[in-house]
């Protein structure tokens, strides 16, 4: 699998049983915190890996750093990632560093799948149950923390769950052999979920009034602090999104608001739903139902 579609990662098929998965990511500070900046973004270049059903290997760090900042900074962030990585199993195995005018941290992360486990955008059935095993909001808080209006408590809960690994998800996406997945990231719920949906082949519905939404998010969608890849998102992604009249425009932004290591979306057969259900309680994984996978094409989205 390469660039024939639009899956999370690029996948080698080494023999009859398993496959390489690789992938990248990396980005500008969301957070002042060098430690967590650097835990975040580690966390989000893994997610790729666990949303193709994958474990993480090894791992190479990406980073750009300005002269004029002391390196200690450097070292936190290194640091942040580096603890990340070892906590899902995997090793840091060397990277490459530039100077750049603003930082920039990321990884490039090789795992591995047993090809029978593979998990793609391409297998959502009508009839699946939608499921998010993160909340939604970090966008919106996270610009809003830019501009200075977000308390210690709201930006902690957002970093705490974006520092929180997709491994729990994966591991149990891939013993229930589940077949659909992806992570929900920059392109926002609707863009990740169109992606799915159109991969598949179906339409999916989703309900409004079951989407986890961190406790701070409602309030910064309400003062508007989206950044600009929101708009971006409704610009691209609307067009074949049906939004219920009973929507108010923060709660339709909350749809398109762009993540930063977000959640697993996974498509769950009605057959595998109580499996399910005690796999995600073995496993402490927070999953909510938020919608259906239907036939036909496109989004639909209920103000319930």
């Amino acid at each position: 699998m390469g660039l024939s579609s639009a899956d999370d990662a690029a996948v080698w098929k080494l023999n009859d049983s398993q496959a390489l998965v690789l992938t990248t990511d990396f980005f500008t500070p969301i957070v002042d915190d060098a430690y967590d900046y650097g835990a975040i973004a580690a966390a989000n270049s893994l997610s790729d890996v666990y949303a193709m059903g994958g474990r993480p290997l090894l791992a190479l760090n990406l980073l750009a750093f300005p002269s004029n900042l002391p390196v200690e900074v450097s070292r936190e962030i290194l640091r942040g990632g580096a603890e990340k990585v070892r906590e899902a199993g995997a090793v840091i195995a060397g990277g490459h560093s530039i100077q750049d005018e603003e930082p920039k941290y990321g990884l490039a992360v090789l795992g591995i799948v047993e090809t029978v486990r593979l998990l793609t955008k391409g297998g959502a059935l009508p009839g699946d149950h939608l499921f998010l095993t993160k909340p939604l909001g970090f966008g919106v808080t996270t610009t809003a923390h830019k501009r200075g209006l977000v308390g210690a408590d709201e930006l902690r809960e957002a970093v705490d769950w974006m520092k929180r690994l997709n491994r729990a998800a994966g591991e149990v996406a891939t013993r229930l052999e589940l077949k659909t997945a992806t992570d929900i990231t920059g392109f926002g719920l609707i863009g990740h979920a169109m992606e799915m949906a159109q991969a598949s082949r179906v339409g999916f519905e989703l309900h409004f009034g079951n989407l986890p939404l961190i406790g701070c998010a409602r309030k910064f969608a309400e003062a508007f602090t989206f950044p600009g890849g929101a708009f971006d998102n409704l610009e691209y992604y609307g067009r074949d999104t049906r939004l219920d009249a009973g929507l108010a425009e923060p709660e339709r932004m909350l749809l398109f608001d762009p993540q930063t290591s977000g959640g697993l979306l996974l498509a769950v057969p009605e057959g595998r739903l109580e499996a399910f259900a005690r796999a995600r309680e073995a496993a402490d994984l927070p999953a909510w139902e938020i919608g259906r996978v239907v036939e036909g094409q496109g989004i639909t989205v209920f103000a319930d």
